[in-house]
């Protein structure tokens, strides 16, 4: 099998399984990581890794044995933390994905009406005229970059409105997510510990206890932060300060990833593979299923982390009490025992919404069918106004193996 050299250092596809640590985000960068959970799909795919951001992990990297892990409660627990490393002591936000029930029943059940079903039709005629008059004011015929453009614009755009942020702050919203999971425990080194927890802590902490403050002295309303304020169940989480900070910071990134490195990644998908455009534009009825496809394509959250609570007998293997498991999203959307071809975007494929990246069970993805809808929006959008959307460089990628995203993609539209 080849070998890579990544960062000057050789990573080595046919080293010993034993020696293989797939969290290294440097993997991630360069695109080598898809070569390495093929090879564990195939030789190892309950794999551990004796090195990791704080020690060993198991690795689950097959599509049904992530689905078995997280829908098992029982066996596995979401507290701990919810990427490979362990949050450290002194700094350790709390949010309801990274807690069992029934805590997490309560809270995530507070915040559930902002992107409930029935919401949608209304936030569905905002986000078209959004998107529209976003598409409007690009320049046709020149350069510039879609990931600030229109990805984290339109993203913002929707965070502001579950929040009912003030909108000429908008952006600090994308920021704070960016601070957020920019860790040294997903292999992210781009800001110190010490400047994320000053950013997080005397920034983005009084801004939200300023706006919960207002919004649980007036009338309730369907934004995240009036819903938690009031809903008896949360309604003094703001008391804990790192509980409140935590479940903050977890919706907006819930609410900035996905859609946000979607958006982006369809772009640099359909440029990679030109013909599935071209049989978009032909059938453009094809955009709900393409959704779907460049989700599974794409993997905007590459793992989800669960802690053993019991010694589990798994694939032949004991994984004891206490070891960290990790469920591989990207991998499972790669795995060849479900999708044809899985490295290709397939925009009709037909079991594209067999795809792992919203995960399983009680933690589910909260605003998937949001993310779904202003993907959807986005592309029936695009189809209106241009013929092509080409990339004209090399895409800058986040350096994560947690967030699968990027900082930045040149492009050039045509009318």
């Amino acid at each position: 099998m080849a070998s890579e050299v990544i960062g000057g250092e050789r990573c080595p596809l046919s080293a010993p399984l034993r020696d293989i640590d797939p969290s290294r985000s440097d993997y991630f960068r360069a695109g080598a990581h898809h070569a390495i959970f093929r090879r564990l799909r195939d030789e190892a795919p309950l794999h551990w890794s004796k090195t990791g951001p704080s020690g060993g992990f198991w690795s689950v990297t097959r599509h049904e044995d992530i689905f078995a892990v997280d829908t098992n409660h029982a066996d596995f627990s979401s507290e701990g933390n919810i990427v490979v490393g362990d949050q450290p002591a002194d700094f350790a936000p709390t949010m309801f994905i990274a807690k069992d029930p029934p805590i997490h029943d309560i809270q995530r059940k507070a915040a559930q009406p902002a992107v409930a079903p029935q919401r949608l039709s209304e936030l569905e005629a905002l986000m078209r005229a959004r998107v529209g008059a976003v598409l409007d004011d690009l320049p046709v015929g020149e350069e510039f970059d879609w990931v600030d453009r229109v990805s984290i614009e339109l993203t913002t755009q929707m965070l502001a409105t579950l929040f009912d942020f003030p909108w000429q702050d908008r952006r600090l919203l994308p920021f704070w997510s960016d601070v957020s999971t920019s860790s040294e425990l997903v292999g992210n080194y781009t800001m110190a510990r010490e400047e994320r927890m000053r950013i997080l802590g005397e920034e983005c902490l009084p801004y939200f206890q300023r706006l919960w403050t207002e919004r649980a002295r007036a009338a309730p309303k369907f934004d995240f932060i009036s819903l938690m304020a009031h809903d008896p169940g949360t309604a003094r989480m703001i008391e804990d300060p790192i509980d409140f900070l935590g479940n903050l910071i977890l919706l907006i990134v819930g609410g900035n990833d996905t859609t946000r490195n979607s958006m982006s990644g369809g772009v640099y998908a359909l440029n990679l593979y030109p013909d599935e455009f071209t049989k978009l534009k032909a059938n453009p009825g094809l955009i709900p299923n393409m959704v779907s496809e460049i989700i599974r394509w794409q993997t905007p959250l590459a793992h989800m982390r669960r802690t053993a609570l019991r010694d589990v007998d798994f694939r032949g293997q004991t994984i004891n009490k206490g070891d960290r498991v990790v469920m591989w999203y990207v991998s499972g959307n790669r795995d060849e025992r479900i999708f044809e071809n899985p490295d290709r975007l397939i925009i009709d494929r037909e079991n594209a919404r067999r795809h792992v990246a919203f995960g399983f069970g009680i933690h589910r993805c909260m605003g998937n069918r949001v993310a779904e809808m202003q993907l959807r929006i986005l592309w029936e959008e695009v189809l209106k106004r241009f013929s092509w959307i080409e990339v004209v460089g090399e895409p800058r990628l986040v350096q994560s193996n947690f967030v699968l995203g990027y900082e930045r993609l040149p492009v050039r539209l045509y009318a």
